[in-house]
Parts: structure tokens; sequence; C-alpha cells
């Protein structure tokens, strides 16, 4: 089973977009977004709610539950 830093990485890539544009959308910084993929920090809730408006999946999605 997946860990959600790995899902959230995963749609990044497979969505062609940079670490930069997904940190802008959420309003934080490209190194913070970095850390939520390395999983050296642990992201918002309304981080989370903002990815699953952007990629169009749902939470239990990104966390790894479906």
């Amino acid at each position: 089973m997946k860990d959600y830093v790995e899902i959230i990485r995963d749609l990044r890539e497979d969505n062609d977009k940079t670490q930069k544009e997904v940190a802008d959308y959420l309003g934080t910084t490209q190194q913070v977004y970095s850390r939520y993929e390395k999983g050296e920090n642990e992201m918002p809730i309304r981080h989370l709610i903002a990815l699953c408006k952007y990629y169009g999946v749902t939470a239990g999605y990104i966390l790894g539950l479906e």
C-alpha cells in the first residue's frame, strides 16, 4: 500500500506539474511542499482538501485508503 507522500508525488508527476506550481496553488513555498513529498512535514488538512480539488480525487485516494 502506498503512503500519501508517494501518492502526492505520483499525482504531481502524472499531471506534469512542478513542485513550485503545486506549492503556488496551495499558497505555500516549494521548499515546504517538497518536505510534504519527502515525508519530513505532515501536510495540513487544508492542503489535503486543496489537493483533492486540484487533482479531482478523494481524500481517501490521496491517503491510500481506496
